[in-house]
């Protein structure tokens, strides 16, 4: 399998990782630790335990420079701004205006990196748009952002373009590393999120309350910290706007899973929806079979083994 072949299944399965998340997040929630300070456990845990691998490697992480801080703020403050999303707004909502990413990925790729917009990559734009204009309902307007959880998400979207051609561009970063920056500016960011007015009065949670929902360390440890390990393994070694592209799988696992769990809507448009968008994330590697089978149906290319 070549390099970019496995760099895509390894977005395409940080996608689906990440449209569980929600899950764990509003379990902390639920359990007393309230709004954003739920992020801000849910953060701090995998730091913990990328602790020990902090304290023997702070010398490379220290190497990396500015441009590995950057990734790492760039990282984590989009997905600390995404996480608090969830718990502010509609799971479904959250995620539409989330995966705006693969347009302003595409757009800031052609700009900073001078990286082509191909065929594929504009019919994949449309595609993905109308998925997720279709699971959203556009009958009921187009998805600007009406409360602050759908900013929190629209800030994660334009955050992540940044980090996708941040991450494009560096090529001396291993990806613990990049994993032990994002986990540490996401806890400082969703800290300052959760001091901040925007997330209402928050009472700080009592060590007791954290302590009795430890167990929320599982789930996290197993979805969480090999997703982002396989999102900045993979995403480096592709486009950023095919990564966020790719990244679209959470769309579709996050709105699976919000109808099962949280009893938000699945039908017929959300089927259509994530149709569209899973065409949107294979569109880079079916473009060219389909483009060469059409040709070939009206004759205008030859078949193989006949000249």
């Amino acid at each position: 399998m070549s390099l970019k072949a496995r760099a895509s299944l390894a977005c395409a399965y940080s996608g689906v990782a990440w449209g569980l998340f929600w899950i764990p997040l509003r379990g902390l929630d639920a359990a007393g630790v309230d709004g954003a300070w739920a992020t801000v456990v849910f953060y701090g845990i995998p730091l913990l335990l990328f602790l020990p691998w902090i304290v023997r490697h702070w010398r490379r992480i220290l190497r990396g420079g500015w441009s590995l801080q950057w990734i790492g703020i760039a990282t984590g403050a989009s997905l600390a701004f995404y996480s608090n999303a969830f718990l502010y707004t509609e799971v479904v909502r959250g995620l539409v205006l989330y995966y705006t990413t693969p347009v302003w990925s595409l757009l800031l790729a052609w700009i900073v990196l001078g990286e082509k917009i191909t065929p594929a990559r504009a019919l994949a734009i449309p595609f993905g748009l109308a998925g997720m204009l279709v699971m959203f309902g556009i009958e009921s307007g187009f998805p600007w952002p009406r409360n602050v959880g759908d900013w929190m998400a629209l800030i994660g979207a334009l955050g992540w373009a940044v980090a996708a051609v941040l991450l494009r561009r560096d090529d001396g970063s291993r990806s613990t590393e990049i994993c032990a920056v994002y986990f540490f500016y996401g806890v400082i960011t969703a800290i300052l999120m959760a001091l901040s007015p925007m997330t209402g009065d928050l009472e700080v949670p009592e060590w007791a309350v954290v302590v009795d929902i430890l167990w929320w360390t599982i789930p996290i440890a197993l979805i969480i910290i090999p997703g982002a390990y396989a999102a900045y393994w993979g995403a480096p070694h592709l486009n950023p706007g095919v990564v966020g592209l790719l990244f679209m799988t959470e769309l579709s696992v996050g709105a699976v899973t919000a109808a099962i769990w949280a009893d938000e809507p699945f039908g017929l448009r959300e089927i259509l929806g994530i149709l569209l968008i899973t065409i949107a994330g294979l569109a880079e590697y079916i473009y060219a079979p389909v483009r060469r089978a059409l040709r070939r149906a009206v004759g205008l290319e030859p078949r193989d083994g006949i000249p």
